[in-house]
């Protein structure tokens, strides 16, 4: 654009020289002079008149050249690229827009896991926050489950030494349906260590692997018979001894029919436990260790109960019930299951869902929380 004004300005000076020589002309034409003295004159008025269009001329044309520097290096002829370059901000202009809607979308999702913000394990917890963490679930789990209890029937240490050998690799459910015929008939060790292996296989056919389980049971019944006078010992070291008693069994027996305390690790137990990163030990007797060392021994038996019933009716192994769970905000894991809250209370079970519970004849405070007694055998 600046070429083009330049070229214009050019034009009209030039013109403008061509109709100022030629007046003159004119006027000496008219004057009626000698024509010497008008020859004479009219070259004097025609190079007076020539010069000032000369002058003219060379204005005109040192102005294009003057002006054709100022528009190559004169920033305000570059007008239009200034207007691009004060425009793209206003093109830019979008992405704070952006910027303002992405922490809204953010902030929306943030209720849809609260747990893992509030619960961030791990790595950067200290000995004294894990201590802490972990004696709160269990306080939360005791108020959840204060009717907490071992979940098989049982009326001395003999049956219940039997019966958790039984449960091995079955529920407890099953065990508690299946171990009336067999304390039916054989009410005592001494009963036991002399029955007949096939029709004990018959009684335990429904709690699988019956044959191995029959030779664990009569075994240690004969192991009762002859080392400790037909009774059951209350010492760790010597229910260890019995055919088919590990920790986790002795355990048992020891917290539920002696009163002493024990950690019960078994497979709803050590999948909690390290869920919530109380330890990440994976061999039981560590995992035993581990856990003990966070709590009192006096809290061990009720602990483990705690940590059982709440893996058996909301932390599944599967597809835990994240959003009906009580102790969410204080879980590692949340979010592994799930979380709309109608959703997982159909993933409830026994007494939590209004279902019957595991035991045929459960402590009078279960019944009395809510719980309902399991059916027989057969039954239903």
């Amino acid at each position: 654009m600046s070429a083009e004004r330049d070229s214009a300005v050019g034009e009209q000076g030039s013109d403008g020289g061509r109709k100022t020589a030629g007046a003159p002309r004119t006027a000496a034409a008219g004057t009626g002079a000698s024509a010497a003295s008008a020859k004479k004159a009219a070259p004097s008025k025609k190079a007076a008149a020539r010069k000032p269009a000369a002058a003219k001329k060379a204005a005109a044309e040192k102005t294009p050249g003057a002006t054709k520097p100022a528009a190559k290096k004169a920033p305000a002829k570059k007008a239009p690229p200034a207007k691009k370059a004060s425009s793209a901000p206003l093109k830019k202009a979008p992405a704070p827009r952006k910027q303002v809607v992405a922490p809204k979308k953010a902030t929306a999702s943030v209720p849809a896991a609260p747990a893992k913000t509030v619960a961030a394990h791990p790595q950067g917890e200290s000995r004294t926050a894990l201590v802490r963490r972990a004696r709160r679930i269990n306080r939360e789990l005791a108020e959840v489950y204060p009717y907490a209890h071992p979940e098989l029937d049982f009326e001395n240490p003999f049956q219940l030494v039997v019966a958790t050998v039984l449960s091995a690799q079955t529920t407890d459910l099953r065990v508690n349906q299946t171990t009336p015929a067999l304390f039916a008939k054989y009410p005592t060790p001494e009963d036991l260590a002399a029955a007949n292996p096939e029709e004990v296989e018959e009684i335990l056919r429904p709690t699988g692997f019956f044959r191995a389980k029959t030779k664990s049971v009569i075994g240690l019944s004969k192991a009762l018979v002859e080392q400790f006078g037909g009774e059951v010992p209350g010492r760790l070291e010597d229910l260890v001894k019995l055919p088919g008693v590990g920790r986790k069994t002795a355990f048992v027996v020891l917290g539920n029919a002696f009163g002493r305390p024990g950690i019960t690790v078994d497979t709803h137990f050590q999948r909690l436990v390290r869920r919530w990163k109380w330890t990440d030990e994976t061999d039981p007797d560590k995992i035993e260790a581990a856990v003990g060392a966070l709590f009192p021994k006096s809290d061990w038996t009720d602990l483990s109960h705690h940590v059982i019933w709440h893996g058996r009716r909301i932390c599944h192994a599967r597809k835990p019930a994240c959003g009906a769970c009580p102790i969410a905000p204080l879980c590692p894991a949340y979010g592994e299951g799930e979380t709309d809250p109608e959703k997982a209370k159909k993933l409830l079970k026994y007494e939590k869902a209004g279902q019957p519970g595991q035991r045929l004849r459960p402590p009078q405070a279960y019944l009395d929380a809510g719980g309902r007694a399991a059916p027989p055998l057969g039954a239903g």
